[in-house]
């Protein structure tokens, strides 16, 4: 008799993985840590392999863990786009969402495209701004759903995905053996002060080479190796690649994305568009930690 996986087991899996934990994953999946566990056991002994690395003060996923979380994604994705195709309403009505300019590109394409598939008459309003903004609109209840890029995990939000800052230039880039080092920012990048700090630290001297209003200024520079650029490993803009290790530049730390969505929102399409955020960089960090 063919075994069957225990889907809402595979998605405790995959919340451990975005979350890093079981005790977040629990909150989220609205369980208590202990069922959660028993969830994570039995899948192992179904299986007959270990899933979890369990350490005193973090679980991460052991290789098979990994293997098994990107298979659960995939059935979970299917899962719920069976059950919302055939149970959803012909649902009308607007959805505003948040993105800042430095995550938009690879994920919320993919995102909106899906989403328009399951709702197509629900239009969705993309707003692209500053994190600092979009915390703004979203107490103004202006916007339904944000994601930000932010140091912290504040009150109120969840956490999609934890992902390192990186350096990156145009494909065979040089300029990283400029100094001062070449920098390109937005005015209000909120990766500026942590750059910045690890430069001082590192002792190399930097200059502010190019600030510009707009993401497609700052990447066109970069591109052309006429600076260098920081974000969040996994989201490099076309014609860019990290800059290797060998540079000596320092490292840097990790940034959250956070995701908020407005008081009393609640309906299938804020709920569905809110899961395939979940999916798409919960992937995303999956990708980032196995580099």
């Amino acid at each position: 008799m063919a075994r069957v996986l225990d889907l809402a087991a595979l998605r405790a899996l995959v919340t451990i993985a975005d979350l890093g934990g079981v005790t977040r994953a629990a909150n989220v999946l609205n369980l208590t840590q202990s069922a959660v566990s028993m969830q994570m056991k039995r899948l192992e002994e179904s299986l007959d392999v270990q899933l979890l690395n369990r350490q005193a003060r973090s679980v991460s996923l052991t290789s098979a863990g990994e293997q098994l979380a990107g298979y659960a994604r995939r059935m979970l994705e299917l899962n719920d786009e069976a059950i919302t195709r055939l149970t959803t309403q012909d649902y009308e009505g607007r959805l505003t969402l948040g993105v800042p300019h430095d995550i938009v590109y690879p994920h919320i394409p993919g995102v909106m495209q899906r989403f328009a598939a399951e709702f197509p008459r629900v239009k969705v309003h993309l707003v692209s701004s500053y994190t600092v903004n979009l915390l703004k609109q979203m107490e103004a209840g202006s916007v339904d759903v944000i994601l930000t890029t932010q140091e912290t995990r504040p009150e109120g939000c969840e956490t999609l995905a934890t992902l390192p800052m990186v350096w990156i230039g145009a494909q065979d880039a040089q300029i990283w053996r400029a100094r001062p080092l070449r920098l390109a920012f937005e005015p209000n990048c909120l990766f500026r002060a942590p750059v910045q700090a690890a430069l001082e630290a590192a002792g190399i001297p930097w200059d502010l080479a190019v600030e510009a209003d707009h993401s497609r200024t700052i990447e066109a520079s970069v591109a052309a190796d006429f600076a260098l650029q920081v974000v969040l490993r996994g989201t490099l803009p076309p014609g860019c690649s990290e800059v290797p290790e060998a540079a000596g530049l320092p490292a840097l730390p990790s940034m959250h994305i956070n995701m908020y969505r407005r008081q009393g929102l609640s309906g299938p399409p804020a709920e569905r568009v809110q899961a395939l955020l979940r999916a798409a960089y919960g992937a995303a960090a999956s990708l980032a930690a196995a580099e």
